[in-house]
C-alpha cells in the first residue's frame, strides 16, 4: 500500500515511528434506557454514586501527582479545577434530584451534568472551556458506574502512536515517552494543553489534523513528524528510516550569535526544580521564565520565606554563568490555589490575577516572595532577574518597584546585604504593548508572553478549541504588537525577550530575530534547534523578512511569506 499523508499542527521538533492505537474513552459509556422508577432503590443508587465519586477523586489526585512529576505544577493545577467540579454542590444536588426521581446512578449522572454542560457551552472564553472539564468528570463517573475498562495509557505496547479526537491533560500525563512513539489528535493547536504537555515530555506530536484522522485504522504503521505537522500513513521503508535517523540539532553549551554577530540568549521555561537538569542538558543559556506557582500548589498554606529562598538559590546555582528570570506569583485566571480563596468571576482571565493580586489581597505574600528573591540574589551563583506578570498600567509597575525597593531597604536595615536584581515585566496585555516605551524607560527588561498576549489581542481564549484558529501568534495584529514592544525599547537600556510558546517554534526563529528580540525562552526540548537556527540567521535578511510580515494583512499572507523563506 502506498503511503499517504495527513497534515496538522506540529507540536514538537521530534519525529516518531510506530503503530496506531486508538483511544476512544467515550465508546463504552452509552447507556440503555433506564428501568421504571419503581424498580430502582434511590438509597442504593445514592451509595453507588458516592462510591464512584470517591473513586474518581482518588483517580484525579493520583493523576495530578503524575502530571506534577512529569510536566510540572502549573499544568498539574488543572486537576484542582476538576476536583472542585467533582464536589460542586450544585452539580451534586442536580444528580441527587435525579436519584430521588428514580433514576439509576449512571443515568442520574448523565442527566445531572447535562444542564451545567449546556450552560457553560453558552458562555464565552474560559467559561466555555469548562464544558469540556465537566464532560471529562461526567465520563469518568460513568465509566466507574458501568464498570467500563479504562485504557491505561501508561501501559501501552512499545512503539504505540496514540490516535484520539482529543487528549485531556490527565490522558497526556500518562504517556511514557520511553515507550510511546508519539500521539496525534483531531483537535487542538500548538498552545493546547496536549501540545504543551508533549513538549514537556519531549514526545513527537501532531494536533489539529481534523476529521480525516477518524478514517485511520487501528494497527496502521505511521510516522509522526512533530516538526512539519505531517502524519504519514503506511510509510515506505525510506520514509521510516528517514524519520528514525533524523538527527536532532547538536546541543550547544555556549551562547550563540547570528552570522553577523548579534548575540541572542536562548533560555528555558521552567515550572519546577526537576526541570532544571533538563534545561542544563539541552544547552540553555539560563532560565527565561521560572514559574513560582509550583511552590504554592499541593499544600494547605503558602510557603514561608526560607522555603522560597532555597528554591530560588537552587535555580541560580544551576546556571552559575547565566541569568534566571523569576516570575512572581501569577495566580487567578486558570491557576487556582484553594487556600487563597480566589473569587468566583464571570471571566477570570479579565479579573483579579497576577500583579493585581500582588498589589492587593496578596500583598503580604508578595513581600515575602520579594524578600526571598533578594536574599537569593545575594547568595545564588547566577544572576537573578525578577519579572512581574499581567501588568496593564505604568502605575502598577511603579508600585511593584516601590515594593521591591522597600523590601531591599528593610533587608539592609536588618543587616542582610542583598543585591538588586534586574526588574522587569511581562508584556501580556495590549495596554502593555501600547505603552512599551513608557515601561522600557522604567524597567530593565520586557518579556513578551505570547500565549496571553495572543489571547487578549485576538479576543480568543487560549484553551478554547472552538476559536483555536484565532489563537495563533502569526496573526498580523499579534506580530505588530510584538514589533511595537521591541520598538518601544529602542534607545533605552532595556532588553526585550519572549517566553511564550512562539519563542520555541524553530520555524519562527528567523522572524523573531528579525523583529529584534534579544532573548528567546522555551521548553527545553526545542533549545538545540532554536540555537542552531539563530547561528544560521543573517540579521539583515531576517529584518527584511520581518518587515514583509509586518505589512501582511492576513495570517495566510504571513504563512506564505514564511513558507517562501523556508523554500529559499
Amino acid at each position: 500500500m502506498s503511503e499517504r499523508t495527513l497534515s496538522g499542527v506540529g507540536a514538537t521538533p521530534l519525529s516518531g515511528v510506530g503503530t496506531v492505537v486508538w483511544y476512544r474513552p467515550g465508546e463504552a459509556l452509552e447507556l440503555d434506557d433506564p428501568p421504571e422508577p419503581d424498580a430502582v432503590d434511590p438509597a442504593t443508587e445514592r451509595e453507588r454514586f458516592e462510591a464512584a465519586r470517591d473513586a474518581a477523586r482518588d483517580e484525579l489526585e493520583a493523576e495530578r501527582e503524575r502530571a506534577r512529576e512529569r510536566v510540572g505544577d502549573e499544568e498539574a493545577a488543572i486537576f484542582d479545577a476538576h476536583l472542585q467540579f467533582l464536589d460542586d454542590p450544585q452539580i451534586g444536588d442536580a444528580v441527587g434530584n435525579e436519584l430521588d426521581g428514580g433514576l439509576p446512578a449512571e443515568h442520574a449522572v448523565r442527566e445531572g451534568f447535562a444542564g451545567p454542560i449546556e450552560q457553560f457551552e453558552g458562555m464565552e472564553g474560559r467559561m466555555a472551556e469548562r464544558a469540556d472539564d465537566l464532560r471529562d468528570i461526567r465520563d469518568r463517573l460513568l465509566r466507574l458506574l458501568v464498570g467500563g475498562e479504562r485504557t491505561d495509557l501508561s501501559a501501552l505496547p512499545e512503539g504505540s502512536v496514540v490516535f484520539a479526537e482529543r487528549l485531556t491533560p490527565s490522558d497526556t500525563a500518562q504517556l511514557d515517552p520511553e515507550v510511546v512513539s508519539g500521539f496525534v489528535t483531531a483537535t487542538g493547536g500548538r498552545t493546547s494543553h496536549a501540545a504543551i504537555f508533549a513538549r514537556s515530555l519531549a514526545l513527537p506530536a501532531v494536533v489539529g489534523v481534523g476529521d480525516d484522522l477518524f478514517a485511520v485504522e487501528e494497527g496502521t504503521e505511521v510516522v509522526v513528524d512533530g516538526d512539519t505537522g505531517d502524519v504519514v500513513l503506511d510509510p515506505s521503508e525510506e520514509t521510516r528510516a528517514a524519520a528514525a535517523d533524523t538527527d536532532r540539532a547538536e546541543v550547544r553549551r555556549e551562547p550563540v550569535a547570528t552570522t553577523d554577530g548579534k548575540s541572542v540568549e536562548v533560555a528555558a521555561n521552567v515550572g519546577q526544580p526537576a526541570e532544571l537538569e533538563g534545561a542544563v542538558e539541552q544547552g540553555a543559556d539560563g532560565i527565561g521564565l521560572y514559574r513560582t506557582e509550583f511552590l504554592f500548589l499541593e499544600r494547605e498554606s503558602s510557603p514561608d520565606e526560607e522555603e522560597q529562598y532555597e528554591a530560588y538559590v537552587e535555580a541560580l546555582d544551576a546556571f552559575p554563568d547565566g541569568r534566571v528570570v523569576v516570575r512572581t506569583l501569577d495566580v487567578g485566571g486558570d491557576k487556582p490555589i484553594p487556600y487563597l480563596e480566589l473569587p468566583e468571576e464571570e471571566n477570570p482571565f479579565l479579573g483579579e490575577r497576577g500583579i493585581r493580586r500582588s498589589l492587593g489581597v496578596d500583598a503580604d505574600l508578595f513581600e515575602t516572595q520579594l524578600r526571598a528573591l533578594l536574599r537569593a540574589a545575594a547568595d545564588g551563583a547566577g544572576d537573578l532577574a525578577v519579572m512581574v506578570p499581567m501588568v496593564a498600567t505604568v502605575e502598577e509597575f511603579e508600585q511593584a518597584r516601590e515594593r521591591l525597593d522597600s523590601v531591599a531597604a528593610d533587608l539592609e536595615s536588618e543587616g542582610i546585604d542583598g543585591e538588586t536584581p534586574e526588574f522587569g515585566l511581562m508584556i501580556e496585555t495590549p495596554s502593555a504593548a501600547f505603552m512599551a516605551d513608557e515601561f522600557a524607560a522604567r524597567a530593565d527588561f520586557l518579556s513578551i508572553g505570547t500565549n496571553d498576549l495572543t489571547q487578549y489581542v485576538m479576543a480568543a481564549s487560549r484553551g478554547n478549541e472552538r476559536v483555536s484558529e484565532l489563537h495563533d501568534p502569526q496573526h498580523p495584529p499579534v506580530l505588530r504588537a510584538i514589533a511595537r514592544t521591541v520598538e518601544g525599547a529602542e534607545g533605552t537600556d532595556a532588553w526585550v525577550g519572549m517566553c511564550g510558546e512562539m519563542a520555541g517554534d524553530p520555524d519562527l526563529t528567523e522572524l523573531l530575530v528579525g523583529l529584534g528580540l534579544d532573548e528567546l525562552s522555551m521548553s527545553a526540548v526545542t533549545i538545540p534547534e532554536v540555537k542552531a537556527n539563530v547561528a544560521e540567521t543573517d540579521r539583515e535578511s531576517a529584518g527584511e523578512l520581518a518587515a514583509r510580515t509586518l505589512r501582511a494583512s492576513t495570517k495566510r499572507d504571513v504563512e506564505r511569506l514564511l513558507d517562501d523563506e523556508t523554500a529559499d
